[in-house]
């Protein structure tokens, strides 16, 4: 889900062409991603990131969501220098449990354990994440999605009303 920006966004060249929607208006496409998601994985990014980030922790916390959303912020080195969530338990402004509507991985094994944590957090028969700790680039480009299909991101659900 991509966004139409005048500078430092295009789409990333790993997307299959058929699953690549690009927006522009910011909040379709949160409203999308809030509602296609099933788990949200956070890496190392700037104001739009956390926009993002904070706008699914917020309707997490504030149980507006009709579905969980899992999160898993990548990078704890960076995101720890970025916000000081401490800062925000001990002042008040969020609760300590607030900080169980995430978790950090810090690596490709800590990647893999997240994985495993969104697939026992999903329905059966649902998840799709799993596929992506058994991938990896290959030196000639080779497309990382191929073989995957609409009702992997989408469900079996929402891929029937996009046919």
């Amino acid at each position: 889900m991509n966004i139409r920006l005048p500078f430092e966004q295009a789409p990333n060249p790993y997307i299959t062409p058929s699953l690549n929607f690009e927006f522009h208006y910011f909040f379709m496409r949160k409203l999308w991603f809030a509602y296609l998601s099933k788990a949200l994985v956070v890496f190392p990014g700037g104001f739009g990131t956390l926009d993002e980030m904070f706008e699914i922790l917020t309707l997490a916390q504030t149980q507006k969501l009709a579905k969980k959303i899992t999160v898993v912020i990548y990078g704890s080195e960076y995101w720890k220098k970025v916000f000081n969530l401490d800062v925000l338990v001990d002042t008040g402004a969020i609760s300590p449990k607030d900080i169980d509507l995430f978790q950090f991985a810090d690596s490709r094994a800590g990647l893999r354990t997240a994985a495993a944590w969104i697939d026992a957090e999903l329905p059966a028969g649902r998840s799709a994440i799993g596929k992506l700790t058994e991938t990896t680039k290959t030196a000639d480009g080779e497309d990382l999605m191929s073989g995957w299909t609409v009702e992997d991101f989408l469900g079996p659900e929402m891929a029937k009303t996009s046919k």
